[in-house]
């Protein structure tokens, strides 16, 4: 570990030498300049709308997100009410003896034909992180700071009525959770010594060949992992520490602030901490995810609780604002179609749902089922979206942070609306608030680099060296987002998201009667044992 740390302050330190040189003509303002240059075109490609007539625009990116989500959610019988109670049972242990199993060997590799009938082990091994801990892993990466930032720049651009979306999204994203995480495990990859391998690049690739679809999996697979890389290095990696950055230094000072002009300085140590974690593999990052993201949930959500009940008496109205807006909207650009569209984007940016990040950690898990940790894996968007984004929300609504005045403001003003509401009700807060933040890009971070490394081994081979290269580049783009500003960072952020989305709902749709199979087994085992 010495060694690696070692090579990373090597490569390093010309940067940090660079930055110094430059910092009186604006070390940040360059980097950014230079980033959206490069970037610019593959966001506008993105997010091209369609003009439907009527100052009526739609991402076209939306559409497979909404009409897939919708689809699972038929096509599994409403999968994200009927199985909630079984996933927090699985989550509470209820259903563990059904996955205790000897050694299968042979199961894991890659099975001839491309199907993988018992994708559980290897000689001794069963997979790495409990259901919990890959619930943690993959919570880690979504519950942050798309809960506390995104969701301000939803309502502020969109009005209170865009929590209404956000709200059907959640719930929507539960049956494309459940689909790609099943998948995850189903044609995962594990090692001889016991590392996994999984995700939407191996299901793509196997799931599709097994269908009669060799080259188009192979296409898709390598189409998605070019697309996980660049998404671990920008919504995971430079969104994160960016946003964590600005609000450290508006909370020391803003533009009197000992950070001004040395937010690399943030980002170096943030680094230097990603390195510790990250060098250890998702066993390591299980362990710190399953300690953070709770303890950082239950005090965000306990704050949320407590200035919606130190204004009880708006609550009413607030929910009055937001089933209005989401129908009626008025005064806010891009009316009910504008309304709409910010919630499912900002949903989406949030808990990802059909993007197939989550199915790589949630691949690792110590399961005979694969549908087993589908289940579980419905659990995120519900508490990612459907509690923590709508108690957000509702503290901006209650507060009176979202008004006309806010549709225009910027994304570097809209991230500070969060904070100033909670402040108003807890004075002290938003240094909590700072903190959880700090943690909350943390744990995004370090799981995000456990996404992006899968895509990395998958493209150029599972060595340590391909390893390290991977990992060090990762810790050079936390000083880099630390630096940009945001305006960059969160454009190719979302793009990268959405980018990822494509070649995964093809392949979730056309695997959905794989799942099927795989749900009618695991349902089948808890009746058996309940009988």
């Amino acid at each position: 570990m010495k060694k690696y740390l070692l090579s990373f302050f090597t490569l390093i330190l010309p940067l940090l030498n660079f930055a110094q040189e430059t910092q009186e003509i604006g070390i940040d303002q360059k980097i950014d300049n230079a980033f959206g240059s490069v970037t610019g075109w593959f966001v506008n490609a993105i997010f091209y709308q369609i003009d439907f007539g009527g100052g009526v625009k739609v991402f076209w990116v939306l559409f497979p997100l909404i009409l897939g989500a919708l689809y699972f959610t038929i096509y599994f019988k409403f999968i994200n009410f009927s199985g909630f109670f079984t996933s927090v049972n699985i989550v509470r242990g209820k259903y563990d003896g059904l996955d205790h199993h000897e050694s299968l060997v042979g199961a894991g590799d890659a099975t001839p034909g491309g199907d993988n009938i018992e994708t559980i082990a290897i000689e001794d091994h069963e997979g790495e992180v409990s259901h919990f801990q890959a619930l943690t892993a993959a919570l880690s990466a979504t519950v942050g700071l798309g809960n506390i930032a995104g969701v301000a720049i939803a309502v502020s651009v969109g009005g209170a009525g865009a929590t209404f979306w956000m709200i059907i999204a959640g719930f929507l994203g539960m049956a494309s959770k459940f689909v790609e995480c099943t998948l995850g495990v189903k044609y995962r990859d594990i090692d001889e010594d016991g590392t996994v391998y999984g995700g939407p690049m191996y299901y793509l690739r196997k799931g599709l060949k097994s269908r009669g679809l060799d080259g188009l999996g192979k296409v898709l697979a390598s189409i998605f992992a070019v697309f996980v890389i660049g998404g671990s290095f920008g919504g995971g990696n430079m969104f994160q520490v960016n946003q964590a950055a600005q609000l450290f230094e508006h909370m020391t000072g803003g533009e009197e602030s000992f950070m001004n002009g040395y937010r690399w300085v943030f980002g170096l140590i943030m680094s230097i901490l990603v390195a510790i974690v990250i060098i250890g593999g998702i066993k390591k990052i299980a362990k710190v995810t399953d300690k953070i993201v709770p303890f950082m949930v239950v005090i965000y959500v306990a704050a949320s609780l407590f200035v919606i009940f130190a204004n009880f008496g708006l609550v009413g109205d607030a929910f009055v604002q937001i089933f209005e807006g989401a129908f009626s909207p008025e005064g806010v650009a891009g009316g009910a179609i504008g309304v709409l569209v910010q919630g499912f984007r900002r949903a989406a940016f949030s808990n990802e749902a059909g993007v197939g990040s989550a199915s790589i950690a949630h691949s690792a898990v110590k399961t005979k089922y694969a549908a087993s940790e589908g289940l579980v894996a419905l659990l995120e968007p519900f508490i990612d979206t459907v509690v923590v984004c709508t108690m957000t929300a509702l503290v901006l609504v209650i507060t009176g942070n979202v008004t006309s005045a806010n549709a225009g403001l910027s994304d570097a003003d809209a991230i500070l609306l969060t904070s100033g509401a909670f402040e108003s009700v807890i004075s002290w807060f938003p240094y909590v608030l700072t903190v959880a933040v700090v943690l909350f890009a943390f744990s995004t971070m370090i799981s995000w680099s456990y996404y992006g490394y899968q895509g990395w081994a998958f493209l150029f081979g599972r060595t340590r060296k391909t390893e390290y290269v991977y990992k060090v580049l990762f810790c050079l783009f936390v000083i880099v987002g630390a630096s940009i500003s945001l305006g960059s960072v969160i454009g190719f952020s979302d793009a990268m998201i959405f980018a990822m989305m494509v070649p995964n709902m093809v392949g979730l749709v056309l695997l959905a009667p794989k799942v099927k199979g795989e749900l009618n087994k695991y349902m089948n085992a808890i009746k058996e044992k309940k009988a």
